[in-house]
């Protein structure tokens, strides 16, 4: 599988925990070469540290990905410090789960403006530079609630996750002939993302998630996808638990 992710560079947004760490220091042991974003930047040079000391190059940019003018200034940035960007993997999302009834308008905003605006922002700052070299992949994080609605608390979320998978089908086809797009839509992968949930829904997100698959297991599927040849576009993977219904 290396053989088409070696010295790939790859920008990985919310990349300082769970899903997004997972995924650097995959990648990374499989010759990549590593660009982590979030907005702790702390946590991020602990995982460029792991990396390093597994032998991988990886750096770290402090970002939050609300900021479109701080996305293009990251993307810039892995530009003028690797000399490429080969892949951006919209991985930075939050996932408050609640009612609708309960009319918590400060979390739908959150959720609106960090996993679409914030893959939208992704997009804008790395699909120019991927046009321009005829080469680039777009790897966004959807989830199997952008599948099926996970509903009661899960709406706002799953409309969110929804939009992203639709994002991803169309971008896909306006410039799939030079750029590849991957939507991955995961299940329950144990993350800090089940933490957001700190309402009415708390108790009942958390037992949901002791089905939970580590993140190892959605880092691989990322990496199958990036790993393929130039001509083969995997467009959508679906993976969740064995225990997962939903």
């Amino acid at each position: 599988m290396s053989e088409g992710i070696q010295d790939k560079v790859v920008l990985i947004t919310g990349g300082s925990t769970g899903l997004g760490a997972e995924t650097a220091r995959h990648l990374a042991a499989l010759g990549a070469r590593i660009a982590v974003a979030a907005r702790r930047k702390d946590k991020l040079d602990a995982v460029v540290a792991q990396i390093a000391a597994a032998g991988g190059e990886a750096r770290a940019y402090a970002l939050d990905v609300t900021d479109k003018a701080g996305v293009k200034a990251v993307v810039d940035a892995v530009i003028a410090d690797f000399g490429r960007l080969d892949v951006l993997i919209n991985n930075a999302g939050v996932m408050p789960i609640r009612p609708m009834a309960e009319v918590n308008t400060d979390e739908w905003d959150a959720m609106i403006d960090v996993n679409i605006k914030g893959t939208l922002y992704g997009i804008a700052a790395a699909l120019p530079v991927f046009l321009a070299q005829e080469s680039g992949h777009i790897v966004n994080l959807s989830s199997v609630a952008g599948v099926k609605v996970f509903a009661p608390g899960g709406t706002v979320y799953s409309g969110t996750k929804f939009a992203v998978r639709a994002i991803s089908d169309g971008l896909r086809q306006e410039v799939g002939p030079k750029v590849r797009v991957t939507s991955i839509e995961p299940g329950a992968v144990d993350s800090d993302l089940k933490h957001g949930t700190t309402g009415t829904a708390q108790s009942t997100v958390l037992d949901f998630y002791k089905i939970a698959i580590p993140a190892s297991a959605v880092a691989r599927a990322i990496a199958y996808a990036i790993a393929q040849p130039p001509e083969v576009d995997i467009n959508e993977i679906v993976l969740r638990p064995t225990a997962q219904e939903f």
